[in-house]
């Protein structure tokens, strides 16, 4: 199944933990390999900074989905005010063999 992380930064000091941790956080995401499916920031309205991320992952379980939002870099540096988990289907433009 695939899970949405909807991560909100903190305002203010989630700018600096982001640069601070962003090639950790690169990293993470990268070493998922096929389990991560799709990420990026979410962007101030003059889309110049970053103010959060979405980032869509498959696992088997929430308890999964949870585990790999909680090991991730930006998490464990306190970057986010909140992060929302959600099960998600990939309706249009998925590539072939998401669903």
């Amino acid at each position: 199944m695939l899970y949405a992380f909807i991560c909100t930064d903190k305002p203010g000091e989630g700018l600096v933990l982001r640069s601070q941790n962003r090639d950790k956080h690169l990293a993470y995401l990268d070493s998922l390999g096929d389990v991560m499916k799709s990420a990026g920031p979410f962007m101030s309205e003059d889309g110049l900074e970053p103010r959060g991320s979405l980032v869509i992952v498959e696992a088997d379980s929430l308890a999964a989905a949870r585990e790999i939002a909680a090991n991730d870099p930006y998490a464990i540096a306190g970057v986010f005010e909140s992060v929302d988990i959600r099960p998600w289907k990939w309706l249009f433009g998925a590539p072939d063999g998401v669903s």
